[in-house]
């Protein structure tokens, strides 16, 4: 399998894909395509011919899928026994509900909170679409938690493709210093510490592309590439 991602530090959407497959020990190599440079889709393409122009993109054999949930159940469907969703009918359940909602929600959080994990930003108060969306997901988090997840530190217990789908979001609340409560930095210290995940970011400050930190207030790139 190859896995086509953008840059590292920038790509919240590629950070998902990679982390699940990392994590549950899938084996893979990767493409990492350069966000905002010339040819970006071409050089998808070349590799994905039929795709969305987009990463992460998967690509197994002929197979390319460009999604990121749909990656995730490709994964599932491909490899049943590595664990992308917890075992438990109602929490498999539960936790395909929540990684939908992340998919297709808590935009104004993801708006004014880019993923940069290249630099720390002052803690401030960043309007209140973006509180209601931490209210959301920090109460999300501490459902899954109290119903699902005695079995371990993660939402489900078990790391899962649900952790992968919120680990960007996790990034943001801790770089740019948005208090939760004590479940929510409990579970943000395990997904923090996660050793695929620490792998990632070391990648990540070490991009030609990163932008130093007392350069810019603000990320000089966003996702414009997710999927």
């Amino acid at each position: 399998m190859k896995l086509l991602i953008g840059n590292k530090c920038y790509s919240s959407w590629s950070l998902r894909a990679w982390l699940i497959m990392r994590a549950k020990g899938i084996g893979f190599t990767e493409k990492l395509v350069p966000l905002d440079e010339p040819g970006f889709k071409a050089t998808i393409f070349a590799d994905a011919p039929g795709s969305g122009g987009t990463v992460p993109t998967l690509v197994d054999g002929d197979v390319a899928v460009w999604e990121t949930l749909a990656i995730v159940e490709y994964l599932h469907e491909t490899h049943p026994q590595a664990g992308i969703w917890p075992g438990d009918k109602a929490a498999r359940a539960h936790a395909r509900a929540a990684s939908s909602e992340m998919h297709a929600g808590f935009t104004a959080l993801r708006s004014a909170c880019p993923m940069n994990l290249g630099k720390r930003f002052s803690a401030r108060d960043r309007g209140p679409a973006v509180a209601s969306d931490v209210e959301r997901l920090t109460a999300l988090w501490r459902q899954a938690r109290e119903r699902f997840g005695a079995a371990g530190p993660f939402l489900y217990g078990e790391f899962s493709a649900a952790d992968a789908m919120y680990a960007p979001v996790v990034t943001r609340l801790d770089t740019y210093g948005i208090a939760v409560d004590a479940v929510a930095q409990a579970y943000m210290k395990a997904v923090l510490a996660l050793p695929a995940y620490r792998e990632w970011l070391a990648a990540a400050l070490a991009e030609p592309w990163i932008v130093a930190q007392d350069e810019v207030d603000e990320p000089a790139l966003v996702d414009l590439r997710r999927s």
